[in-house]
């Protein structure tokens, strides 16, 4: 657990990430792609403007936009999400035949063979597979 301090007080104990939303400019197009190319299940206790997946350990989620996505030039920049698989190569099939963009095909990593592509919005994705 990291502890933030100022002069000796402790200020906050930062635990890891809790949530992930992305904005989407399309809820339902980005649903369908993370749902039926992905295959993400929804949970359906989400807030009508978002659709929150029954990912672990960690939930995440595609929400209407709270901002004006046109002023963006690239959704994401600079953000990777990372998301364990159990089969990296069934999943490559599956998005090979669905034409999903590959940024960076399948190779062995630190922590396990892992794969990088963009989803329908230019979001970069890392699938894991650990060892």
């Amino acid at each position: 657990m990291s502890s933030l301090t100022k002069g000796g007080d402790d200020m906050s104990n930062i635990i890891g990430p809790s949530f992930i939303a992305l904005q989407v400019p399309d809820l339902e197009k980005a649903k369908e792609f993370y749902t039926n190319i992905l295959g993400l299940e929804v949970d359906p206790a989400g807030p009508p403007h978002a659709v929150v997946f029954k990912t672990l350990p960690i939930q995440i989620a595609l929400r209407e936009p709270t901002i004006n996505l046109n002023d963006a030039n690239h959704l994401g920049w600079g953000s990777v999400i990372w998301l364990s698989v159990t089969n990296i190569d069934e999943l490559r099939t599956t998005l090979v035949e669905n034409s999903v963009k590959i940024i960076s095909d399948i190779q062995p990593g630190p922590f396990g063979r892992y794969m990088v592509v963009t989803d329908l919005n230019g979001y970069v994705l890392t699938f894991h597979q650990p060892k």
